[in-house]
Order: C-alpha cells, then structure tokens, then sequence
C-alpha cells in the first residue's frame, strides 16, 4: 500500500511541473503545496479546488488500469505455434516487457506439452536463457495472475531444482502470498502442488497449505471446492477437514460429475467421511439428473471402495446400469462386478446381464477380467442362470492359462471355483502341488495369511467334497495353524453364545470353544451329544477334525452319538439386505456338515418364521389349538418369565408347551399338527407326507432374547431340531 501512494505521489508531482510556468522557487514551492494539498483532498472532491488541466488528468488517472494497452507482441505470442516463432522475437526488433517474457514463457510450456522430447533441448538455447533471465531481472513488477502460471510452466518445463530463476520465482510467490486472491492460491494448489511436493519445495507448499487453511471460507463455486479436495486435500489433514465441511455447504450445487469427483477423491484418500456420504447420497436419490456410464461405474467403484451401504443408491445404480451393460467392454463389467460384490449388493438381474455378456465375447475376453467376474460370484455366492455354459467358458479359458497366472490369483480362482462347488480335479491338483503350495507356508504377511487360509479351504473342499479325488493334498505339518495371531474383539452376540452355552454344560470338559479345524474354518462352540440328547465329556473321545488332530490313542464316540458345531452368523456375514449368507461362509457352513458335524446356526437374521408366530411356508388357515392348558378351546395360557418353562420340543407329550418370548407359549401337538397342514397342502397327491417332521418353530432374533432362560431355550430348540431334522434323513 505504501509503495503505491509513492507512485501515486511521484506521478502528481511530475504531472504538475510539466503543466505549471517555469517560475521562481518559491512558485515551486507553492506548485508543491498545492500537489500535496490535491492529494490530500483527491479522495472525497478528486476535482475541488484544481484547475481544469489537472482535474481532468487525475480523472484519467482514476480510472486507468494497471494493464497496459494490448501491443502487437501479445498477439504474436498467442498466434504461435511453435517454439521457434516464439524465441525470435526476442531478435526480430521486438521490445519485450516483463509481463510478455512470461506470457511467452507460458506459451513455450503449452507447445511443448504435445512434444516433450524437445524440452531438453530447449533448455539449452541461449534464447530461453536469455527470456528467463529478462523475466528475472523484473520479477517484482509481473502480474499477479501471470506469475502463478509461470511458477506451473516452468515446472512443467523440467528446469532443475537448483535453477536461480525458478528459485526466484517460487521466492517472489512467496513474497505475494497474502496478497493474491483466493482464485489464484487454488490455481497454485490445482497446478502446481504435485510439482511442489515431488521437487522438494516444502517451504512454499507448506505456506501455500496454511494459506488455504486460513482463507478456506472465500471458496465461491463448487469447481474450486472439487479442485482443491482433489489435488490438496491429500496433503493436509485440517484443510481436508474444511473442504468437507464446504462441501456439505455446498452439495446442493452440485452436478453429476462434481459428486462423481468428489467421491473419486474420497476414494482415493479412503476417507469415510459419513456425514458427506450420506448428503451426497440422499441428492443422487432425490435429483433426477442422467447419469452416464462412466459416472455410474465410478459412483460404483467409489462406494465399494469405501464400503458405504445405501440400498436406495445402490438401486439407482443396478437400474441405470442395466441398460449401458451391453455397451460395456469386458474390463468395465469385471470392474462394476467387483465393486458390486465388495458392497456385499445382489442385483439378480444386473448380475445376469453380466454373465451373459461374458457368454456373448467368449472369444475376446480377457482371462484376467473372467477371473475378476468369477471372484466377485463366489463372494455373492451366484450362479448365473445359464450356470453349464457359463462354467463351461471358465474351465476352457482356465485350462491353458491356469498355470500361467500369479500364484496368488490361481488360488484365489480356484477357492471362487470351490465356493460355487465347480472345482475340478485337475484344477485341485494344478494349485495343491507342492511347488506352488511351499511359497505360501512361510509368508506371515496379511495377504500370504490370507492365501495360504484359502489354500487350506481348498484343501478340504478336496478331501470332503471330491472322495474320487486321489492327491496330492497339503502336507499334515501344513495344517496346524500355528501360533495365533493376535486376537479379534470380541463380538456381543459371541460372548453371550459363549456365557449362554457354558451355562447349559454345566461343566468346562463338556465344550469347546473358538475351535480352530483343519479345514481352516474356526467353530465358535462343539458339543457331543450322546444318544439321550445327554453332553458327553470332550476329551475323552478321539478328535479327528482339529488342528492338528488330537487323542489318537482314545475310542470313538459311542454309536448314534452326535457332534454339534456351533456357527455364529452375524449380520457382516450376509449379503446386503438380505438372509442370504456371503460365498465364504456357505462354503464353512457346507465343509463343516461334510466332516460329519451336525450345524447349530446362530444367528442375527431370524429364519424360519416372522414377529408375529406364523409358521414359515404354512398356508391356508391354521388348526386351532386343543390341548390349552387352560381347557378352553383356542386359548394357550400365558407364563411369566420363569414362572414355566415347559418341554421345549416333546412330541410325545400332547400337552407340552413351547415357551417364545414375551411369555407367549405354542403348544407342540398344535406346531405339529400345523407343519402337517402345511406339509399336505404343499404336497403333489394331497395326503400327508410318509415321515412326520419337527415343526419349524418360530423364533425372534437372538438380539431379540433379553432374559437368559429365553437364550438357553433358544440354543435348546435349535439343537433338538438338529438332531431331529438328521434323524428324520
């Protein structure tokens, strides 16, 4: 400010000794006065008291702009089309400007971004030296606007870190930076920021940063607000902060390609930031804006990448996706595919389209996008309609290549192929030999871990599910786990799975618990029931499924003796909104079955009936109940909570009750008679069916269970149905 009123002053002055009569000094003097008397008075009446000349010129003055009138030399510089017209005008009688070497500076970079080869040997012209240095040598007087653009050409164009103009010119930036305007600090942090960070020039990106820290609230439009959250707001972790909250300010504003931008950036930086997610979310559901291809797969790619759940975009998505999925290439279908199954989302009819554009480029697609395809399957546990002819391509595509793959992927293929129960036995034998296996049984790492785990499900799925198969099969040493890792929290429902269970032993020998197998699954509970329904002591029977094996030198369990398994489900295992368990644990749930367990699940998803006692799949109008305690026809009694538990399932007792929660009680001969019902309804002659099952009792959700007589009634139904639904095979 000081240095303009010295030239405000310095321009007066010379104005008025030229316009004044040469005179004595005291005229001068007076010439003086009267100047610093204008001066002084020029900002409430420019015009009082002056004679006319000088009212009109400080008019003129007024009202000139600090840019100069445009000169022939601009116009050259913006016509050029290549860096030969540009540096002879430093010898063709041209007079150049500060201001125009850097324009010209600025051109140089733009043509030469379509040929970078020649930016070496532009360096070392003596005529790009030679602008360089005019620009250096009046560097304080280039303008705002073109110093920050020459800051970006002259990193693009590659000078050294050590080079004294480009020093010059970060210095002069900062120098300048309180005085720039905001547009200006976003174009240095859009441009040039990278550049900064990779040259080693910390002392101006870190201003630059606190500068955009401080002034973050002059943020106007919603493409300096996506600009800077894409470039800067990786680098600094308070201005991501406010950037975030600009944009709940702003979101209203946005279109299409600014959430899809500013989605993008959150993936990038993995930042879960929940309260923009869900505003974002809520105007891609609410505005009917089209949305195109490439901003569908990235909105998808962006939510899979963050793993944000919201069903009514993901329904938006699979819609609107649908009808571009034949125009998709085979790499963009394996990608929507993936985030699709990282988001645990099912869109049967989406998913189909998939499948059949795999079927209909059989000939062109790419293994590495068939592999991508079949892994986001197994992880939804899908099989497409035309489940022959789509496995049919996978085996033909992976019979010549299988073996070229990394070794990592051909195990995760052939795990997706296990899952979806379509391994082959030379596929097992391609990825269970020893020389790919041995890479994997030392590596401690999290992927290596999580590699050699699938290479045990394999393994299993090999010795359960393949009784023709006949080697090679990991080595026995390869199935211990080894030393346990460190330990996961513990979930609520585990711990009173665990609480509820211990107290129905009644002793520690009667149960294991977190019991990890040699299939590489890990049981929450096992129990051995002998053939009264009554818990047999553990250790005193050999145990042929742990790792590694253990009693071999004990009996057998005694005939018609039962081990129960006990698998806790809860709701990260399912697919979204749904009861439909991910491919992973339909696979644990199937191989702990084929060692001969007899599965107990316990689960957050409530199965096999509703809220309100209706018995699942039951149709038409349900018998009423005879035997109520109470005598009267149609009424069951009502007990307080552990007043009466009752026989939890005794067919042979028609009087016994079934106690649910809440008190409410269904009597047993009643759920029989009405499974039954169900049962001749459903059945192709009409008649009864031959072999008389256990109801399916209705029961609330476990979280549901809030007294622990419930949660023991609860694990007792559900393993009294176990047993029975094997005793009804």
């Amino acid at each position: 400010m000081a240095a303009r009123l010295v030239k405000r002053c310095a321009c007066l002055l010379r104005e008025a000794a030229h316009l004044a009569p040469a005179g004595p000094p005291a005229g001068r003097l007076s010439l003086a006065r009267l100047a610093r008397k204008t001066l002084t008075s020029s900002a409430t009446s420019p015009s009082s008291h002056l004679p006319a000349s000088w009212s009109q010129h400080l008019e003129k003055e007024q009202v000139m702009t600090p840019y100069p009138e445009r000169q022939e030399v601009d116009e050259l510089i913006e016509k050029a089309t290549g860096p030969e017209e540009l540096l002879e005008l430093l010898g063709g009688g041209h007079c150049l400007q500060q201001n125009q070497a850097a324009l010209a500076l600025i051109r140089l970079s733009r043509l030469l971004s379509e040929k970078p080869e020649d930016k070496a040997s532009l360096v070392q012209d003596a005529r790009f030296q030679q602008l360089l240095q005019l620009v250096n040598s009046q560097i304080t007087a280039v303008w705002h606007g073109t110093l920050v653009k020459l800051l970006r050409s002259l990193y693009t164009l590659a000078l050294p870190a050590t080079s004294k103009e480009l020093l010059s010119v970060e210095q002069e930036v900062r120098w300048r930076m309180r005085r720039l305007k905001f547009k200006h600090l976003a174009f240095l942090a859009e441009s040039s920021a990278t550049h900064m960070q990779e040259r080693g020039s910390q002392e101006l990106l870190a201003e630059l940063l606190l500068s955009l820290e401080r002034r973050w609230a002059e943020i106007e439009d919603g493409r300096t607000l996506v600009a800077l959250l894409t470039k800067a707001g990786s680098l600094s972790e308070s201005l991501m902060n406010h950037l975030e909250d600009k944009c709940l300010d702003l979101v209203e504003q946005f279109g299409p390609d600014e959430l899809q931008r500013v989605l993008a950036a959150l993936a990038a930086q993995n930042r879960r930031s929940v309260p923009l997610l869900r505003a974002i979310s809520y105007h891609l559901v609410q505005k009917p804006f089209p949305l195109t291809k490439g901003v569908l797969l990235d909105l998808a790619y962006a939510y899979g990448k963050l793993g944000f759940h919201q069903t009514q975009v993901f329904q938006r998505l699979a819609t609107d996706l649908l009808p571009h999925v034949p125009s998709l290439t085979s790499g963009e279908v394996a990608r929507c595919a993936k985030s699709f199954a990282f988001l645990k989302w099912l869109n049967v009819p989406l998913f189909e389209a998939f499948a059949q554009h795999v079927l209909s480029r059989a000939q062109s697609v790419a293994v590495s996008d068939l592999c991508n395809v079949l892994l986001a399957f197994a992880r939804l546990n899908f099989r497409p309609e035309q489940e022959d002819a789509f496995f049919d391509l996978v085996h033909e595509k992976l019979g010549s290549q299988l073996a070229d793959l990394d070794p990592a992927l051909q195990v995760d293929v052939l795990w997706a192929l296990c899952v979806l129960q379509q391994a082959q036995a030379s596929e097992l034998q391609a990825v269970l030999r020893p020389e790919l296996h041995t890479q994997f049984l030392g590596d401690r790492s999290p992927r290596g871990q999580n590699t050699f785990q699938k290479l045990l499900h394999i393994n299993a799925t090999a010795r359960l599910e393949h009784p023709e198969y006949m080697g090679p099969l990991l080595p026995a040493s390869a199935l211990d786990p080894g030393p346990p890792g460190p330990e996961r929290k513990v979930t609520p429902l585990q711990k009173e799975l665990q609480g509820t269970l211990k107290g129905l032993l009644g002793a520690a020998d009667r149960g294991r618990f977190s019991v990890a197998t040699q299939y590489g699954w890990v049981l929450d509970a096992e129990v051995l029931l002998d053939a009264e329904g009554q818990f047999l002591p553990l250790r005193d029977f050999v145990a042929p499924h742990l790792a590694p094996p253990s009693g071999g030198q004990l009996p057998p369990p005694p005939p018609r003796a039962k081990r129960l398994a006990f698998l806790r489900w809860e709701f990260p295992n399912f697919t979204s909104r749904s009861k439909d368990l991910l491919g992973r644990f339909v696979l644990a749930r199937r191989h702990v079955l084929a060692a001969g367990f007899l599965v107990v699940d316990v689960s957050t998803c409530r199965a096999g009936g509703d809220r309100r006692g209706h018995v699942s799949g039951a149709s038409g109008p349900a018998p009423t109940c005879m035997a109520g305690a109470s005598g009267r026809r149609g009424r069951l009694p009502r007990f307080k909570p552990g007043e009466r538990h009752g026989a939890l399932l005794s067919p042979g007792r028609p009087s016994s009750l079934l106690l649910l929660p809440g008190g409410h009680t269904r009597c047993c001969q009643c759920l029989l008679k009405q499974r039954e019902h169900a049962e001749a309804a459903s059945s192709p002659s009409g008649g009864a069916p031959p072999t008389r099952f256990l109801p399916q009792v209705p029961y609330y959700e476990w979280l549901e269970l809030r007294s622990e007589w419930q949660k023991a009634a609860y694990l007792k139904d559900k393993m009294r149905k176990s047993v029975a639904a094997e005793l009804a095979k």
